[in-house]
């Protein structure tokens, strides 16, 4: 039997980070954990992974190196020093949401270093990464398949393989301008209904089972109704990702003012709500209903 990879997680101490290094863990990998708040991954140790003090104990001889962080600057702040001790032939799989131009720094950065570059965006959230349930969108070399495959097996249910290196990311953008779209267009369809004075348990009630009707719609909309914003994926990252997608959109020379308009309202609410789950954004749409509406 080969012998597994030696997998360095930058980042493991996050909201997706974490359950992805625990699966890897569990799976049987050499693990080996970094994170800025290094008590948010001390659990990792019980399930058997090396706690590092610095990305580079953490990748010293590592054969893989997974970032899963909040955006491009603490990806490339955090990497710098961190791929100079690397075994030889490692590959760095870069899985945080960064945008195109930060996917493209990191590449350089890669091609620089000697490293080979896989970017890998995944879509889901806290309880998919638990489950080990993600969707890997997943582009490089087509050459690393097959090695890299095992590792998404463990954190993923279906592996795209989509391209050259930055297709991931490109795609992750696509998709994310559905979700957000969901989640901000159901925050204020909710917020419009109880304005009204009709209960919004009745709106996700009447398009159950139809045409209309989305499993995501009913979760996030029964969360934003019973106010249980419990972070799954914070709003802050949410309005992070919004700013990518419009960036993405002005970098195509595309014009399109709903992207613009996400991001805005997405921005708004954090301030005061960001920590809490994108769905508070709910929050801000309605700020001005009283109780007794």
């Amino acid at each position: 039997m080969a012998k597994k990879e030696t997998i360095a997680v930058l980042g493991a101490g996050g909201i997706m980070g974490l359950p992805i290094a625990r699966n890897l863990a569990r799976a049987g990998f050499d693990l080996r954990a970094w994170n800025r708040s290094h008590e948010k991954a001390a659990p990792l140790a019980d399930d058997g992974a090396c706690l590092c003090a610095s990305p580079a104990e953490a990748t010293t001889g590592a054969d893989i190196v997974l970032t899963m962080l909040a955006d491009a600057d603490a990806v490339l702040h955090v990497i710098k020093d961190a791929l100079q001790g690397v075994g030889e032939n490692a590959v760095w799989m870069q899985m945080s949401t960064i945008g195109e131009s930060g996917t493209e720094r990191c590449a350089e950065l890669a091609r620089e270093r000697g490293i080979a570059f896989v970017d890998a965006p995944v879509l889901g959230t806290k309880a998919p990464a638990e489950q080990g349930k993600l969707v890997i969108l997943a582009s490089g070399p087509e050459a690393l398949k097959d090695r890299l495959q095992p590792i998404f097996d463990v954190v993923g249910q279906r592996t795209l393989w989509v391209g050259q290196a930055g297709a991931g990311t490109r795609l992750k953008l696509a998709t994310n301008a559905w979700v957000l779209t969901v989640v901000e267009g159901g925050a204020e369809t909710l917020a419009l209904a109880a304005g009204m004075g009709i209960d919004p348990r009745l709106v996700l009630e009447a398009i159950s089972g139809g045409a209309l009707d989305l499993p995501y719609l009913q979760m996030k909309g029964t969360a934003m109704i019973e106010r249980d914003f419990t972070p799954s994926f914070s709003l802050a990252l949410a309005a992070k990702d919004a700013a990518l997608m419009e960036e993405a959109a002005e970098r195509h020379g595309l014009d399109l003012p709903l992207i613009r308009t996400i991001r805005d309202r997405l921005a708004e609410g954090v301030e005061r709500h960001g920590d809490k789950d994108m769905s508070a954004t709910y929050l801000t749409s309605a700020s001005a209903i009283t109780t007794s509406s």
